[in-house]
């Protein structure tokens, strides 16, 4: 709605990760350059953890949009609690492997066996990326160390990398995760954007859509912006779109203090008191008097509501906004008619 107001070419903060819009900050430049190198190895286990809306899934997307197909098949997959069985047969279906409905497990690892083989046979190697791998129990995690013992030539046949928020960390530390944890040859985990990252964030995802300064940005909004965001990348696509859209329903080019305060307030009301803590310590003193693990799981299930209920409030406001719009520019058309007659 707003691009053409601002002469963007496409809108530069949408929620659905695109590795074109990648931006490169120090922990993400981090996370980026284990996976190469996990892939350099072509052996072992790579975890990248962080919270919600960090940017795994980018980095994701990223990496396999930047691999050469010729040389080495990947898919990326997007699990939820799967049992051993049914990660198996996910497995096979992303790699586009025939299985004829195969139920029982010996015969779906043979299937997918012989796929590695093929692959191996053309030069070819085999990259599988997991996100929201915390959601994986520990048995499907242990079937995914069973898969890199498949090997050729003293080779592991498929290699896998693991992406997932903080729960991921605490079920690897786990004891029945000894074996597992023996074959991770990286790990990191993704923090929230600095201030000054939030800021260049920002920049970097306009200029990708052609933004030459219109809109301006006064120099002390992008402190309040991080302020309200906390510097959770999915957080800042969501405010600063909002941001744009008010700033273009009042026809203004430049985004001032005042502007950001306006609709951080109306973004922390859509939140329904559900807000972020003011600081990271609230919740390590609330955390005092209880289970920390249970306490960070509770909290990043609010957080993913509440990211999801924005989300809903943003599309039934923009379809608002659209007729809206609408309406103004044909009684603007008549007003335009009415004078030339």
């Amino acid at each position: 709605m707003y691009q053409d107001f601002f002469g963007l070419s496409a809108k530069p903060f949408q929620l659905t990760p695109d590795p074109n819009f990648f931006y490169a900050s120090k922990e993400h430049k981090r996370a980026m350059a284990y996976l190469q190198y996990g892939l350099e190895q072509g052996e072992g286990f790579i975890v990248v953890s962080g919270a919600i809306g960090t940017g795994k899934s980018t980095i994701a997307k990223h990496l396999i949009a930047d691999l050469n197909t010729q040389q080495v098949s990947a898919i990326q997959l997007v699990t939820t609690c799967l049992a051993p069985l049914d990660l198996l047969q996910l497995i096979a279906s992303g790699f586009g492997i025939v299985t004829d409905n195969l139920l029982d497990k010996a015969s779906l690892l043979q299937q997918i066996e012989r796929f590695l083989n093929h692959n191996f046979d053309q030069g070819r190697r085999t990259l599988l990326l997991v996100d929201e791998a915390q959601n994986l129990p520990p048995e499907s995690i242990e079937e995914l160390r069973m898969l890199s013992n498949i090997q050729r030539d003293n080779q592991p046949l498929l290699q896998s990398f693991l992406l997932g928020q903080e729960e991921l960390r605490d079920t690897l530390k786990g004891s029945n995760m000894e074996q597992f944890r023996q074959r991770i040859i990286a790990s990191c985990h993704l923090p929230p954007l600095t201030e000054p990252e939030c800021q260049q964030y920002i920049q970097h995802r306009l200029n990708h859509v052609g933004w030459q300064n219109n809109p301006s940005f006064e120099a002390a909004s992008f402190a309040l912006i991080h302020q309200t965001t906390r510097g959770i990348p999915r957080l800042i696509n969501l405010f600063c779109d909002r941001l744009m859209l008010f700033c273009y329903l009042e026809e203004n080019s430049h985004i001032s203090c005042e502007d950001v305060d306006t609709v951080s307030q109306e973004f922390i009301q859509e939140q329904e008191y559900a807000t972020l803590p003011p600081k990271a310590e609230t919740v390590a003193t609330q955390s005092l008097n209880h289970d920390n693990n249970d306490d960070a799981a509770v909290f990043r299930h609010h957080l993913e509501e509440v990211l999801q209920y924005l989300d809903k409030t943003m599309m039934e406001k923009l379809k608002l906004l659209k007729y809206l719009d609408k309406v103004l520019k044909d009684k603007n058309n008549q007003a335009k008619f009415a004078n030339k007659t």
